[in-house]
């Protein structure tokens, strides 16, 4: 079984994504994929070296180097030949996201445009097929707050636990703020120590 394709890392989307010639335009048209575009802009525009390219985008030398090389070509045939070049698709994420299968523990590394899918269960498992999908890091430290909850803040694990362990409707055990009058019940919002308010 080959191995899948590992996201390509963007950190930026064209402002435009359509090019055509002003006239004679040849037949055709070239597809540039958003990760070729990115090549194209790390190493021709940024001037960076094809290492510091390829670990930008969280790739291989040999894996950038062939994704530069295919873009550069796309965009050299729509020059010279006058054909439409279009932007568009490819295998990218603007973050690289580690998740896991609770059901069979799976693991693997998805893109963070995927993560919303995944939080209403909209997103399956390659491996058994269940939607019992969370963030590794998450998952793996019993539920704290994992390196990369900068980046999974659409993932609805990571919102909802610290706020909502305490159950009720609020920052307490009780209906609003606390159990008692004001904001606590006795020590500030909820259970913990905090401004007193009624006493």
């Amino acid at each position: 079984m080959p191995r899948p394709t590992k996201w390509r890392k963007i950190e930026n989307l064209p402002r435009v994504s359509h090019f055509a010639p002003q006239e004679n335009a040849a037949d055709g048209e070239n597809i540039l994929k958003l990760e070729e575009l990115e090549a194209i802009r790390l190493k021709d525009l940024e001037g960076l070296e094809q290492e510091e390219c390829a670990s930008r985008m969280e790739v291989s030398r040999p894996t950038f180097q062939r994704i530069l090389i295919t873009a550069r070509q796309k965009v050299a045939d729509s020059l010279i030949l006058g054909k439409d070049l279009r932007i568009e698709g490819g295998h990218f994420t603007r973050q690289i996201c580690p998740v896991i299968c609770l059901s069979c523990n799976n693991t693997w590394e998805e893109r963070m445009e995927n993560l919303e899918k995944i939080r209403i269960g909209e997103f399956r498992c390659p491996e058994c097929g269940s939607d019992q999908i969370d963030c590794q890091n998450h998952a793996t430290r019993g539920g704290g707050r994992g390196n990369c909850l900068r980046n999974c803040r659409r993932f609805g694990h990571l919102q909802g636990d610290a706020r909502s362990e305490l159950g009720g409707r609020g920052r307490g055990q009780g209906a609003g703020r606390g159990q008692g009058a004001g904001r606590g019940a006795g020590g500030g919002r909820g259970q913990g120590a905090g401004p007193r308010h009624g006493s």
